[in-house]
């Protein structure tokens, strides 16, 4: 049997932000919870797991049923979404492309 992962408070308390935005703007749709799961293409136990903050679902499941419902994810304009896209681009650039750990050179001769 796997051993659950641990998460910390802040990623723990995002994920109970996102579920509960999710569900309340599913119900100010009107939608049930299988409607969700079926636009989303998952199981309704899916939907049910994004909903409790669940952290074992799985990003695209989650982010598609937000974006579904009209929950803003990293801010409600799409011009400010590439602005900030293409700043990571451009921090990114001038950053190594490979991390590696430093060698430790023996000094002594």
């Amino acid at each position: 049997m796997r051993k659950p992962r641990a998460y910390s408070p802040l990623t723990q308390d995002a994920a109970q932000i996102l579920g509960a935005t999710v569900r309340a703007a599913r119900r100010e749709r009107r939608w049930t919870v299988e409607e969700l799961a079926e636009r989303v293409g998952v199981n309704h136990t899916t939907i049910r797991k994004v909903e409790r903050g669940d952290l074992s679902v799985g990003l695209g499941a989650a982010f598609e049923a937000a974006a579904l419902l009209g929950v803003p994810l990293f801010g409600d304009d799409p011009g400010r979404r590439r602005i900030e896209a293409q700043r990571l681009e451009d921090r990114l650039a001038v950053l190594p492309r490979r991390v590696r750990r430093p060698v430790k050179v023996s000094n002594d001769f």
